[in-house]
């Protein structure tokens, strides 16, 4: 018998069955169905309501290995692409699968920038929504309609018309994210200045005021190529998954992405970094830590920013993060929430509770800190999110189109309502209990 095979002994028939085991460890979900009670029997599946052990495609994108703290992009070690690359040449490498050489690297650059401008309609869609609205709901909103000024981002099958709107929407979201938070504080649109870096142009439309040229400081520029390097993408995420699960039907690329700003719109995913800025704000001095500590050991309440679905060790984007933490603060003036995270994180990683528990800091832990510092508001922390995964958005979603395994989206469940009834005249129908009301769907 080849070793390559997962043997599975039915006990209610008795029956053994061998199913193959793909790359290294993976069975295919449909190889069950052949085990069966009888003809009629559909066959077994299995049931995992978050997708905790089950792979939903293949992908050259992103590597994690949660337990050693690895992140690749393509192979290239997080920690490297941090430290000497800058965020467009990683949206090359996430994009295309390979650095590019200085002529690559030069056209695809300015590929990105002749694509910054958006629609003047755009700003008066942009006017008719709220002062206060949050600006992830304007972002979300605008990207869903740029589908209506590019129809030919229908044709997804046309590598170049892929290519178009890749550059489109790495270009155009920028632009997008500082009008929606420029029209939350009641300011005046920026333009792009094409002059400048993709991170040096964002603050510029960002934060310009009355000068004539605004020169973002190269500190800060750095720091938020860096955090926009750790978000590019992260494997099947919830919203990368929303990205490929809304882009197995077909629609355009912008259709898709509005779908990932949605999920990513969630405190569990893109406002996961203000969770954790609201309890360091909540504990308020160092001095308060241990209580905190007690109350998360005993169950009370959790540690924000600790923890993560994939890794269970220190979240390698985290400890890049914390270094370049100082660094802006020598520019901003220091946040004082830094020296109760960095207490927090000492005192929790010397307690064998956390340790057992394996809850490390993960990157929303110190990437709040540094936005915080920056001058962002918490709204603006899942759109700073947004910006640079759209890269790794269009990545995935390219290779859900050209993977020929893929078809639409459609998960089974397991039925657990009422079997079959039948239709009873409203007038006949007994009226429910007192106990029947209170155990109803609440939908």
């Amino acid at each position: 018998m080849a070793n390559n095979t997962l043997t599975i002994t039915d006990n209610r028939t008795g029956k053994k069955y061998d199913v193959p085991i793909e790359e290294g460890g993976v069975i295919r979900a449909m190889d069950l169905r052949q085990i069966k009670t009888g003809a009629d029997d559909f066959g077994l599946m299995t049931y995992d309501p978050s997708f905790g052990n089950t792979a939903s495609c293949r992908s050259r994108v992103t590597y994690i290995d949660g337990d050693k703290g690895i992140l690749r992009y393509r192979g290239y070690p997080i920690e490297e692409l941090a430290e000497k690359s800058n965020y467009l040449e990683t949206a090359y490498l996430i994009v295309k699968g390979e650095l590019p050489d200085q002529a690559h690297y030069d056209r695809w650059k300015h590929n990105i920038t002749i694509h910054t401008m958006v629609h003047e309609n755009i700003k008066m869609f942009m006017e008719g929504f709220r002062y206060d609205s949050h600006p992830m709901g304007m972002l979300l909103s605008t990207v869903g309609a740029l589908s209506t000024f590019y129809p030919d981002a229908s044709a997804i099958h046309d590598l170049e018309s892929r290519r178009l709107q890749t550059r489109r929407l790495i270009g155009k979201i920028p632009t997008l994210a500082a009008f929606a938070f420029r029209h939350t504080r009641g300011l005046p649109y920026v333009y792009p200045d094409n002059d400048l870096s993709y991170t040096g142009n964002l603050l510029a439309m960002l934060f310009k005021m009355t000068e004539l040229t605004y020169k973002p400081n190269p500190v800060l520029e750095r720091a938020l190529d860096v955090l926009f390097i750790l978000h590019a993408d992260h494997e099947q995420n919830c919203s990368t998954n929303a990205m490929r699960a809304v882009g197995s039907s077909q629609p355009d690329p912008y259709a898709c992405a509005s779908a990932a700003i949605s999920a990513l719109y969630g405190p569990l995913h893109g406002g996961a970094n203000e969770a954790a800025i609201r309890m360091l704000m909540e504990i308020g001095s160092v001095s308060a830590i241990p209580a905190l500590i007690k109350k998360v050991k005993e169950g009370e309440r959790r540690l924000m920013g600790f923890g993560h679905r994939v890794y269970k060790n220190y979240d390698p984007r985290a400890k890049i993060l914390k270094h370049f933490a100082e660094q802006v603060f020598e520019v901003t003036g220091r946040n004082p929430l830094i020296d109760i995270a960095v207490e927090l994180e000492r005192i929790a990683l010397q307690d064998d509770y956390f340790i057992s528990h394996k809850l490390y800091p993960n990157v929303d832990f110190y990437s709040g800190i540094i936005y915080q510092a920056m001058g962002f508001p918490m709204t603006m922390f899942p759109v700073l999110f947004a910006i640079p995964r759209t890269s790794g958005w269009m990545a995935q979603w390219a290779e859900m189109v050209r993977d020929p395994e893929q078809k639409i989206a459609r998960p089974r469940q397991v039925y657990i309502g009422e079997s079959t009834r039948h239709y009873t005249p409203i007038q006949s129908r007994p009226k429910p209990t007192q106990h029947e009301d209170a155990v109803s769907e609440a939908i």
